[in-house]
């Protein structure tokens, strides 16, 4: 049975023997080098410019073994078997955000309870990595490394992406290196997948498998779009053309707060709020099954000062479609405190509108239940010390 879960490092190796019978002659056709006169079209200049900026991340983690002091083990060992650590390794990808710094954006659970951090670049040089900071409701991190000769990967325009685009993914799938895969967009704004708190999902079909995580997804004019966080799969881990990816709006705001104020703090209107199941369109007079059901409201919060109430149904923010809870949810917490909402609401069968400002709000404060969205207060570890010279492993 296909179950989700994160990309992680599996050591594997795979013989594969193919046997070919041949009968008689046969004839092997070639690709052509150039079309009418031109070459074929070819990723490799684009894939040049871009590669650097994307690096094999390497963790190990120190488990202490044997508790000499345990009385148990006293009592049938002595003190003939020394205490013994085992050694975790894990292994990832992460991208280059800030070449002058040294910041690389990646997936919190590649750096997860990492003793070590070592950055592989692509010309082989290797770097000690300090944790900036960790947003595990996204599953972002940031680290940093010295920044010596480095390349950053240029961004793209989230809203810009649309199914059926050409994309390319870029990470060091089960260790072996940095590798590249191509395919494209298949779905826009996954959620309800049960992978991380806030979810907005890329989904793609370009072969994307453990140790992709953190890894660049990017279009074809070389910018990125989002990071390889996710397949779904079966137990052994391999591709069945279903990867998703945080987009990259996501990551440059976490990055961003992160960054500035050591933690990040998500956005909220005040609200309680549910799918819209297919036996409210009708009740509610709405047109389709999307958007978000308002099921509570906060006192003198956000969405009540700018005149939301129990039963409106939020179907656009800022021009875009609400698909559903999940979507709003995410949508709002990926606002700064502060922004202003431009909310396009249903009540009654009338299309209202109004403005609302992002802040926070208390949750005692709620008519009925405990706030849906709710904000995460991260507080980084404290930086460690970062070397140039290589972890020899």
């Amino acid at each position: 049975m296909s179950s989700f879960f994160k990309m992680k490092f599996i050591p594997f190796l795979i013989l594969l023997l193919v046997s070919i019978s041949t009968v008689g002659n046969t004839a092997q056709a070639k690709l052509p080098f150039t079309v009418d006169g031109k070459p074929l079209p070819s990723l490799a200049d684009m894939l040049e410019k871009i590669t650097p900026a994307v690096v094999n991340i390497t963790t190990e983690a120190a488990l202490q073994g044997t508790n000499l002091k345990d009385p148990v083990y006293r009592h049938f060992f002595g003190k003939k078997l020394p205490a013994k650590k085992k050694r975790t390794r894990g292994t990832g990808s992460g991208i280059v955000v800030d070449a002058d710094i040294g910041y690389i954006v990646t997936n919190a659970h590649v750096i997860e309870g990492a003793g070590k951090i070592i950055v592989t670049l692509t010309d082989q040089r290797q770097f000690y990595a300090e944790i900036t900071g960790i947003d595990t409701s996204a599953d972002i991190a940031v680290i940093r490394i010295l920044p010596e000769r480095l390349t950053a990967m240029p961004m793209a325009d989230s809203k810009k992406v649309r199914v059926g685009d050409f994309v390319v993914a870029i990470g060091n799938p089960y260790g072996l290196g940095q590798s590249v895969s191509s395919g494209i967009v298949s779905a826009l704004g996954r959620t309800g997948l049960g992978i991380e708190h806030y979810e907005d999902f890329i989904q793609t079909d370009a072969p994307i498998n453990p140790g992709n995580s953190g890894g660049a997804l990017v279009n074809l004019k070389g910018e990125l779009i989002g990071i390889n966080t996710a397949i779904l799969g079966n137990s052994n881990g391999g591709n069945v053309g279903i990867g998703f990816a945080i987009p990259v709006s996501m990551v440059v705001n976490i990055k961003d707060q992160i960054v500035q104020n050591g933690e990040v703090k998500r956005g909220q209107l005040g609200i309680e709020i549910q799918d819209v199941r297919p036996a409210l369109v009708k009740a509610f007079k709405l047109k389709d099954g999307q958007g978000a059901l308002i099921s509570g409201v906060a006192m003198r919060s956000p969405a009540e000062l700018a005149g939301i109430k129990e039963g409106d149904v939020i179907t656009r923010i800022n021009g875009i479609t609400v698909r559903n809870s999940a979507n709003l949810k995410s949508m709002i917490a990926n606002m700064r405190m502060g922004a202003k909402v431009d909310m396009e609401y249903v009540r009654d069968g009338l299309v209202l509108k109004s403005v609302a400002t992002v802040g926070e709000v208390n949750a005692a404060s709620y008519t009925k239940g405990q706030e849906v969205i709710e904000p995460t207060r991260m507080k980084p570890k404290p930086p460690k010390k970062y070397y140039q010279d290589p972890w020899n492993f």
